[in-house]
């Protein structure tokens, strides 16, 4: 004769541990679905950003003296042409100021955060938008003018 141990499984038991292992399943898939959720908003936003971007670029092919976006940001626009680059900049101070909310909210990285400060810092580096630079500046939040105004800039 074989020595036997009884074993006391109820079913209770075995339906609680059922339970804690279906919990943890659907919070582990919960998590996951946040977390796509959380790329797909940060690609949306990437997305919304450049189609922005690209708009602003664009209307430098509209008027009787079109020019390029190396021009504005080069600083090699004709009088005739200074509207369009003066509009630009208008427009990418208020497309910085939303991505700077939008950093402070966690919907862009790091690095491309580090481009846009980059990017700011060469708008306001620009002597011929230096005014509406500072205008623009005014109307936006105070930590997006430090950000932007903590750097040296030669004198226009």
């Amino acid at each position: 004769m074989s020595p036997k141990i009884p074993v006391a499984i109820s079913f209770t038991g075995i339906a609680n541990f059922l339970g804690v292992i279906g919990v943890i399943g659907s919070l582990i898939f919960v998590g996951l679905e946040l977390r796509q959720s959380q790329i797909i908003a940060l690609a949306s936003q990437q997305q919304a950003r450049t189609g922005t971007l690209v708009d602003i670029i664009g209307t430098f092919s509209y008027p009787d003296k079109p020019a390029n976006w190396e021009d504005m940001i080069t600083n090699k626009l004709s009088e005739e042409q200074f509207n369009l680059g003066a509009n630009a900049a208008y427009q990418l101070w208020m497309l910085y100021e939303n991505d700077h909310l939008q950093h402070e909210l966690g919907l862009i990285d790091e690095g491309v955060w580090t481009s846009k400060v980059s990017a700011m810092r060469n708008l306001y580096g620009i002597c011929e938008f230096r005014s509406i630079s500072e205008l623009a500046l005014t109307f936006s939040n105070a930590a997006l003018s430090e950000i932007v105004l903590d750097w040296d800039y030669e004198e226009c």
